[in-house]
């Protein structure tokens, strides 16, 4: 997981606009696109052409404008890869008519879709679902759901069965029954209980909901906005946005195993004081800043 933007609405010379990825199996699932996006993405050397899903939670500037960039760059880049973008409502209309009016035709594969609550995306490994959020627009918040993953091999079974190490171990640990010598030797005699999935939540911008305390259930990771510090919680009921304290409470209540901070208000230049309020309410929290990466 990698935050190529952790500031609000305004860029800080630290900070730079809504920006998250998550990294595996080659591809990028990115959660929103602030201005500059591909100048972030440039510097994280993700490189142009890899497998890529953007996820916008909502259609303000901070957090979808950089797809128009990131579109232009990779057509420049000579990108063959398609690339799919989701969305609110307005999605399609924006990205298409920006394009349009900036002369860009991109040369690979664009697919933009509106979202609505539920499955987004059913890919192989994962699933992306979305909430509904609470903020002055459309807003959505996503959960990466990893597919169960096969037990664990006995190794020293396998052994004492006489199964040589090599394809015939990959396959049992596929979860497919395979001949050794005449007998027949069953996936589900050598590999322990299937392994839970990762899951990852993104809030987007919002205010704390018991809809999304539901929807993160049990996380393993939990991105949240935390714009502001608790003290000025009226501006965040006023801006419909999460104060560090609230992010902090919702993670708990959620179970949330780990909870990251990010969307931080250019006032905050220090988030010790955001920080120390999340972890007065839950026990795992970090600060995220620009280039930051966790390994999940």
């Amino acid at each position: 997981m990698l935050f190529l933007g952790t500031s609000a609405a305004m860029p800080t010379p630290e900070r730079g606009l809504a920006c998250t990825c998550i990294e595996r199996s080659g591809e990028v699932l990115m959660f929103d696109a602030g201005e500059g996006a591909q100048m972030a993405l440039a510097r994280a050397r993700l490189g142009w052409n890899r497998p890529m899903r953007i996820f916008v939670t909502h259609m303000h500037g901070d957090h979808c404008v950089g797809v128009l960039g990131l579109v232009q760059t990779m057509s420049l880049q000579h990108r063959t890869e398609a690339l799919e973008v989701y969305g609110p409502e307005g999605i399609v209309e924006f990205v298409t008519a920006s394009l349009r009016a900036l002369d860009v035709i991109p040369p690979f594969p664009l697919a933009i879709t509106a979202v609505s609550p539920g499955t987004v995306v059913e890919a192989r490994g994962y699933d992306v679902m979305a909430c509904r959020a609470r903020h002055r627009v459309e807003a959505y918040s996503y959960l990466l759901a990893e597919h169960e993953s096969p037990g664990r091999l006995d190794t020293a079974r396998l052994e004492a069965l006489g199964v040589p190490r090599g394809p015939l171990w990959g396959r049992l640990q596929s979860g497919e029954d395979v001949d050794v010598g005449g007998q027949a030797v069953r996936a589900a005699d050598v590999t322990g209980p299937p392994r839970r999935g990762l899951r990852i939540g993104v809030s987007g911008d919002t205010r704390p909901t018991p809809e999304l305390e539901e929807f993160f259930a049990g996380c393993d990771w939990l991105v949240f906005e935390s714009t502001f510090s608790h003290e000025l919680r009226q501006k965040a009921l006023d801006t419909m946005h999460t104060t560090a304290r609230e992010a902090g409470e919702l993670a708990a209540r959620a179970r949330a195993k780990n909870l990251v901070l990010t969307h931080f208000s250019a006032r905050h230049g220090d988030v010790t004081g955001l920080l120390a309020e999340a972890r007065a309410a839950h026990a795992s929290v970090v600060a995220a800043h620009d280039g930051m990466e966790i390994g999940v």
